[in-house]
């Protein structure tokens, strides 16, 4: 279903109706005639009644259903001025009105009338004067408005239950619309603002998008060589990378019909909407062809069929994806649409969505590496027209590895609002480095109150880490240490540099693990006592063990076989047997047990460097490598000159660390494809609620090979 964008020149004028108030006219209407005295005429009572009978001014009693008593006073009695009050008035069809009317009791008149009459022939007047009639109606109007009144209510139920489901469009609740496209229409008539200069730090992806346009635009270029214009494209990614982006620089470029939704767009309650809703969508984009459809979020609709425990379910999901793979390329389909879709899960999808024919391509638009990053943060920049001299992308971009373009954004304006909160007139080099600690590690917690103790662990735990790292040869490059704390429980952290690069050996991951276990090693060594604060490292070394076990093949007893399951297909059911379940068990703990008693034998050789670095960070709480170069010495091991030089930029001088302190953390964040989430992070230390936490930008789900 298409809406139409409300503009000022097409903008209705005045208020639009409101059609409660006529439920609320009813409902008025309705309390009005419940409240008002039933019957016609004055009211009055039967002793009033009683004595005007006996002086002969009543000329008729008329008995309505044996409940209401209606009074017709005599001709002279009703001119008298004693009865002034009577109601003295024809009715529409020209008969007179009751003067009085009372209710009774049902058999009440029976009896109170046989005493009128003998109270008549004692006042010596002539009880035949009296006429009594006894009348049987019903309440015709009263029971077809009860009637009006409850379809009234029912209608209103009605209303609004479609109404919250969804079924209605922009015109207002319709059951018949229920099975109709929620498809947004992007056309000639709602021009998208974005284009693909918009777009920066995705170049391959980015071509092979604007190949698609270059179809709709110029498809004879492709047709007179016998070439077919593709279907579908799949737009595969890790969160924030662009792929949404990518598809407004379409709708903004392509100069074709748009058609934009999501995929739980088609999920609804009711039984085969959601392939209604598929045919729907496909018959517009028909009626409009050329034209595109983009699909956000597709696993929603689009997961790998079969996998229903309840067996003879009739799955809504499923029947919807059946749908829309008939649609895609079916019996009957044509080959002007094509579709566009999103997910950051294309391995939960369905084979048959995968397919040539369907989605003929597969779009990767992973995280940009570091030239990627310059260009997305100069076109995040542009809004931010006031930037001190000291601004430099290229730092920026090689402090922020593993950042997506939505999380640099995001650093962008932490960076300005930074900067406004100090009253600042320009935004700094420092602001955007608060910005990214701000981001990653969370606000600094200057109010919190840590007891002498453990600030001293903490900055012993964190002395290990950066001593183990800057002894081992295949760790990344340190930044800065600090147990300034910040976030929701962290107390410290230790952040590297990581390099650029996608494959790690077997000696990479071994020095990464031994460098996580420094902190754990550094306490035992200088209290002989461990701490809770090492809880997260533990987490960490345990998931890179078995990944390098299970996964990676880097055992001699277990050899060279992957038990990695990113589909599912082994559901709870594990691929190996219980003996190689506690081989595996066995050789985790031997590769752990031997990374520990290394890190051991490595810090209690450097036991002097360690307390020289706890004494440093209790004495300044942050410390970068340009101090560590002064305390212990020159790393001993050769280091990229580039890396080296974003290092000693990135260093703060004396006159901005007497600057007011913002979030000054960062946590580091490694490019790696593999589920590792140990290689590459900073290491944060845990309060003594027994928990530690750390931002680490290398999840498990977001780096493994899509």
């Amino acid at each position: 279903m298409t809406e139409e964008r409300k503009t000022p020149e097409n903008k209705p004028s005045g208020r639009k109706f409101n059609y409660y108030w006529i439920y609320g006219i009813l409902f008025i209407v309705f309390l009005a005639l419940s409240f008002l005295p039933k019957g016609s005429g004055q009211v009055t009572s039967w002793n009033e009644v009683r004595d005007m009978a006996i002086k002969g001014d009543v000329k008729k009693l008329v008995l309505v259903n044996d409940r209401l008593v209606e009074v017709f006073l005599t001709q002279e009695a009703s001119q008298q001025k004693s009865y002034s009050n009577a109601q003295k008035k024809d009715d529409l069809f020209g008969q007179a009105e009751p003067n009085f009317s009372f209710e009774i009791e049902k058999g009440f008149f029976n009896n109170e009338f046989k005493e009128l009459k003998s109270d008549i022939i004692k006042a010596g007047k002539n009880p035949n004067d009296l006429t009594v009639q006894f009348v049987s109606q019903s309440d015709i109007f009263g029971q077809l408005f009860q009637w009006v009144f409850f379809i009234a209510i029912f209608l209103v139920f009605w209303n609004l239950m479609f109404k919250k489901m969804g079924g209605g469009g922009g015109g207002g609740p319709n059951i018949f619309s229920i099975g109709r496209s929620k498809a947004q229409l992007y056309d000639k008539d709602t021009k998208v603002n974005i284009s693909f200069k918009d777009v920066a730090g995705l170049e391959e992806a980015k071509e092979e998008v604007m190949e698609i346009v270059d179809f709709l635009k110029n498809p004879k270029k492709y047709t007179d060589l016998g070439g077919k214009i593709p279907k579908g494209a799949l737009l595969v990614g890790p969160p924030g990378t662009g792929k949404t982006l990518l598809a407004k620089a379409v709708a903004g470029e392509a100069g074709v019909p748009f058609f934009s939704l999501s995929g739980s767009d088609f999920v609804e309650m009711f039984v085969g909407v959601g392939a209604s809703r598929v045919r729907d969508l496909f018959k517009q984009a028909k009626e409009k062809a050329p034209a595109i459809i983009f699909i956000d979020e597709i696993d929603a609709i689009g997961r790998a069929r079969g996998k229903n425990l309840i067996q003879n379910s009739n799955d809504e999901r499923e029947n919807t994806l059946n749908q829309l793979l008939a649609e895609m390329d079916g019996f009957g389909t044509d080959s002007g649409v094509i579709i566009l879709a999103a997910t950051n899960r294309a391995d939960i999808l369905d084979s048959a969505l995968m397919r040539p024919g369907r989605f003929d391509r597969q779009i990767s638009v992973d995280r940009p590496d570091i030239v990627g990053r310059e260009q997305i943060f100069k076109v995040h920049l542009k809004p931010l027209t006031k930037l001190n001299a000291d601004v430099d992308v290229h730092r920026l971009a090689a402090q922020t590895p593993g950042f997506a373009g939505a999380e640099i954004a995001n650093v962008c304006n932490e960076a300005a609002l930074i900067a406004a909160r100090y009253g600042k007139d320009q935004v700094s080099m420092k602001d955007f480095q608060d910005a990214i600690d701000r981001v990653i590690g969370g606000l600094e917690k200057k109010n919190k109150i840590i007891s002498p103790e453990e600030k001293k662990i903490v900055a012993y735990h964190e002395a290990g880490h950066a001593v183990a790292g800057w002894f081992l040869e295949f760790a990344d490059p340190l930044l800065k240490v600090s147990i300034v704390p910040r976030g929701v429980a962290a107390l410290g952290y230790a952040q590297y540099l990581p390099k650029e690069q996608y494959l790690y050996r077997t000696e990479q991951l071994i020095d990464s693990m031994c460098m996580t276990l420094g902190g754990r090693v550094a306490e035992q060594i200088f209290f002989g006592k461990i701490s809770t604060g090492a809880q997260n490292d533990l987490e960490r070394i345990t998931k890179l063990a078995y990944s390098m076990i299970t996964i990676y093949g880097m055992s001699t007893k277990v050899g060279n076989v992957s038990f990695n399951d990113p589909t599912g297909e082994y559901g709870y059911q594990r691929p190996y047997s219980e003996q190689t379940a506690q081989i595996i068990d066995q050789e985790v703990r031997e590769l752990i047990d031997s990374a520990y008693k290394r890190t051991i034998e490595l810090l209690s050789e450097k036991k002097s460097e360690v307390e020289a670095v706890a004494l440093e960070l209790l004495d300044k709480e942050i410390i970068f490598k340009s101090d560590l170069d002064r305390i212990i010495g020159k790393r001993p091991f050769a280091e990229d000159e580039d890396i080296t030089a974003t290092i000693a930029a990135a260093n703060l001088t004396d006159s901005e660390k007497n600057e007011p302190k913002l979030p000054a953390a960062e946590t580091t964040v490694s490019e790696t494809p593999l589920a590792i989430e140990p290689i590459n992070q900073s290491e944060i230390t845990e309060t003594n609620a027994s928990k530690s936490e750390e931002s680490s930008s290398t999840s498990e789900e977001s780096n493994k090979p899509e």
